[in-house]
């Protein structure tokens, strides 16, 4: 196989070439050679990109959601970019659900470019890809990335991490707002939707929000409660003046930066743990780890000890 030529490939992205993106999130899901040398060529053209997570219970609508907050972001002009992430086939390892169906609509769209991205088997309710591949739509031009994650429980809010804003839907009918919050994705949202308001408890559902929030302290942003119909399309235009609010009070605030630099420590750490891990890997036949083990087991070294003996091969 041919080399791959990283910077062409950025270059194409940039003029908004689908092949060309779709290329650079293939290389930054896969994790090969060519890594490195792309993530360093596309940093100089990304930190534009407004990120939203949604994130929610399964059920809520996200994908439909999505399918109209794209349609009411181009009305108005903007590019977007759209990470699904799903969860992973247990025969292939790709995402379930990567055709998209909710979302055939935008596929001839040129100024819509979307992606699903398999979490094979990561919790948190993101691909280990992510936050590459959202650089990727990033320096691609995205003005709006929108980032949909798999229905989330208490240990699948990573999203926090990685949005410049959260959404979280919540759907009447689907337990009281005590057992919402249990779940652990109440304290993360920046914005809450009410979708399937037509239905029966809705307006209870959005006071008990309000409630809650109004229990706690909110600090400078109350995020606030939007209800949609979003099979409808009604509220969308609501949801996107919420979204546009927060990202001005994320910039008047300086939250906005605060918020990319901790996202950028927690990725150098992520990267530099896993070259550690490499790394014994690697020497773990040679210092012999099941030797070790064998020399804790019998008492004759602490574990401590024989850590620290792997980590000097490892150095």
């Amino acid at each position: 196989m041919p080399p791959v030529d990283v910077p062409d490939l950025v270059e194409r992205a940039r003029r908004g070439e689908h092949r060309a993106v779709a290329r650079l999130i293939s290389l930054v899901e896969n994790g090969g050679s060519e890594l490195p040398a792309v993530t360093a060529a596309l940093a100089p053209h990304t930190g534009h990109a407004h990120v939203v997570g949604l994130t929610g219970p399964p059920g809520v609508g996200k994908s439909t959601s999505t399918s109209v907050l794209v349609t009411a972001l181009r009305a108005q002009g903007r590019r977007v970019g759209v990470l699904a992430v799903d969860p992973s086939s247990p025969f292939s390892g790709g995402a379930l659900l990567g055709d998209r169906v909710r979302m055939g609509q935008h596929a001839t769209d040129d100024g819509v470019f979307i992606r699903s991205m398999a979490t094979r088997g990561r919790l948190g309710g993101l691909a280990r890809a992510t936050p590459q591949a959202l650089r990727v739509l990033d320096a691609a031009g995205c003005d709006v990335v929108l980032v949909e994650t798999v229905g989330v429980g208490q240990s699948e809010v990573e999203v926090v991490a990685l949005a410049d804003t959260t959404v979280v839907l919540l759907a009447p009918g689907m337990g009281d707002g005590v057992q919402a919050a249990k779940a652990g994705i109440l304290e993360v949202a920046d914005v809450f939707v009410v979708n399937k308001a037509d239905r029966d408890g809705a307006a209870q559902t959005a006071r008990d929000l309000k409630h809650m929030m109004s229990l706690g302290d909110a600090g400078s942003w109350t995020p606030p409660v939007v209800s949609t119909v979003a099979a409808r399309g009604e509220g969308v235009e609501e949801l996107v003046a919420a979204l546009d609010a927060h990202r001005a009070h994320l910039d008047a605030s300086g939250e906005r930066e605060r918020r990319r630099i901790a996202r950028a420590e927690s990725e150098i750490e992520a990267i530099a743990l896993e070259r550690v891990r490499a790394r014994l890997a690697d020497v773990r036949g040679a210092t012999g780890l099941v030797s070790l083990a064998k020399r804790v087991v019998a008492g004759e070294l602490d574990p401590y000890a024989a850590a620290e003996e792997l980590a000097r091969g490892a150095g």
